[in-house]
C-alpha cells in the first residue's frame, strides 16, 4: 500500500513529547499518526529538547530531531530539503504554521501543504520579548506572498478569515476543524464539586490572569468554588505573584503538568472549563472539556468563538474582562439548572468531532496536492 502513498514530511518545532507540546502537536500526532497506519510513509522533522533521542517513532511516524527550538528553523528546513529530494516527485512537505514560518514554496522541490493553526500577528509583542516578537510579527507578514499558491488547511473559521484577511485567496484554503478521540474523553458518573478548570500552556496572551482577577468575586458569591489551572508556561510565575497578591491561595491550585489520565480525570471533576485567551487556533481543551460534561466560560475572540456555541456548549464573554468573566461563572457554579442545559449542549456539540472524520478530510487534501506532483527545482 506505502508503494501508491506520497511520502509525507512534516515541519514543526515540536513532537508530542516536547514539553513545550500544545494543541498543535495533539493535532499532529492523530492526524499524522492515522496517515501512517493507513500506509503513508510520513517523518516528522522537529526541535530536539534536553534528553530527548535523535530519532524516535511515534505511531508509525518516524521523528527526526535537530537543533534547539532556535537553531531548528535553519537546519530543520535544510534537513527536509535534502530528504524531499532525494525521495522525488511523489513526496509533500507539510508545514505546520503554528509559530515562525519556514517559507517551504521557496526551496522545497515537491509541493507544499500549509496547516495553520493560528498566526500571531500583534499578540506575539505580548507574549514575548521585543527581539523575538519583531521576528515573529516580521516572519509573518512575508506569508501572502510566499503561500500565495501554496494549499492551506486552517482549523478554524477564525483562521480562515485571517488568513484570508492577510491576502491568501479563498480557493486555496480547506477548512478542517480538529477532532476528539471518545474512547478517551467521556463524562463521568455524579455532579462534580465547584472546580473551575484551566487546562493548556500557561502562557501570558493565555489570560489566566482574567480568571485570576474574576476569582474574589466568585468566591464572594461560592466560598467552596476552586480554581484548578494545569500546564507549564511562562506565566506561571506572575500567575502564582497575583494569587498571593489578592489572597486567594487556598482557592487556587497549580497542578503543572499532568499526564493523560490525570487530564481527563481533571475535565471529569470539574463543573466549568475556562479559556480567555487572547486567540486560539481552534480551542482543542475546549471540545475535550466538552466531551467530558464540562461547558465552558471563554473569551468571545478568535478561534474560541469557533469551538464554543455561545449559549449552547458554554458562555462566550468579553475578552479581558474579569467581571463578566466572574459573572458567567457564578452561573454555572449556583444555577443547577442552566448549568445541566449548557452540560448536555457542550456534549452534544463534542459528539460533531472525531479524529477519524478529520483524518479522512486531510488525506483527500494530501492526495489532491501531492497528486500535482513533479519537482519545481
Amino acid at each position: 500500500m506505502a508503494a501508491n502513498r506520497p511520502q509525507v514530511f512534516v515541519l514543526n518545532e515540536r513532537d508530542i513529547a516536547n514539553p513545550l507540546a500544545g494543541g498543535a502537536e495533539v493535532h499532529q500526532q492523530e492526524v499524522f499518526g492515522r496517515l501512517a497506519a493507513r500506509g503513508f510513509p510520513v517523518t516528522l522533522i522537529c526541535a530536539g529538547y534536553p534528553g530527548a533521542a535523535a530519532i524516535d517513532v511515534q505511531r508509525g511516524v518516524r521523528v527526526l530531531r535537530i537543533g534547539n527550538r532556535y537553531s531548528f528553523y535553519v537546519r530543520g528546513p535544510l534537513l527536509a530539503r535534502r530528504l524531499v529530494r532525494d525521495v522525488g516527485d511523489r513526496a509533500l512537505l507539510v508545514e505546520n504554521l503554528n509559530k515562525l514560518p519556514f517559507y517551504g514554496p521557496l526551496w522545497s522541490p515537491v509541493p507544499v501543504l500549509g496547516i495553520v493553526h493560528h498566526l500571531f500577528g500583534t499578540t506575539a509583542f505580548r507574549q514575548v520579548s521585543f527581539p523575538v516578537a519583531a521576528i515573529t510579527y516580521l516572519s509573518e507578514r512575508g506569508i501572502p506572498a510566499v503561500y500565495r499558491n501554496v494549499a492551506m488547511i486552517a482549523v478554524s473559521p477564525s483562521t480562515r478569515d485571517d488568513l484570508i484577511a492577510r491576502g491568501i485567496a479563498p480557493d486555496h484554503l480547506t477548512f478542517i476543524p480538529n477532532g476528539l478521540d471518545h474512547d478517551l474523553y467521556r463524562p463521568a458518573d455524579g455532579a462534580p464539586g465547584p472546580i473551575v478548570l484551566s487546562l493548556g500552556r500557561v502562557e501570558r496572551y493565555k489570560r489566566i490572569d482574567v480568571v485570576v482577577d474574576a476569582m474574589p468575586r466568585v468566591l464572594a458569591a461560592v466560598p467552596s468554588a476552586r480554581l484548578v489551572i494545569v500546564g507549564r508556561g511562562d506565566a506561571l510565575g506572575p500567575l502564582g505573584q497575583q494569587v498571593a497578591r489578592l489572597g486567594i491561595g487556598e482557592a487556587v491550585q497549580f497542578r503543572g503538568f499532568v499526564d493523560e489520565a490525570e487530564k481527563v480525570a481533571l475535565y471529569r471533576a470539574a463543573r466549568v472549563f475556562v479559556n480567555p485567551s487572547e486567540k486560539e487556533g481552534w480551542g482543542l481543551t475546549v471540545l475535550e472539556a466538552a466531551a467530558c460534561g464540562a461547558p465552558a466560560v471563554a473569551s468571545d475572540s478568535p478561534g474560541l468563538r469557533d469551538s464554543v456555541r455561545h449559549d449552547e456548549s458554554g458562555v462566550l464573554v468579553p475578552h479581558g474582562d474579569p467581571s463578566a468573566c466572574a459573572a458567567a461563572l457564578v452561573r454555572l457554579l449556583t444555577d443547577d439548572a442552566e448549568w445541566r442545559r449548557l452540560r448536555m449542549g457542550a456534549l452534544a456539540w463534542a459528539q460533531r468531532f472525531t479524529w477519524d472524520g478529520v483524518t479522512d478530510e486531510i488525506e483527500a487534501v494530501v492526495e489532491r496536492v501531492a497528486g500535482f506532483g513533479g519537482a519545481r527545482g
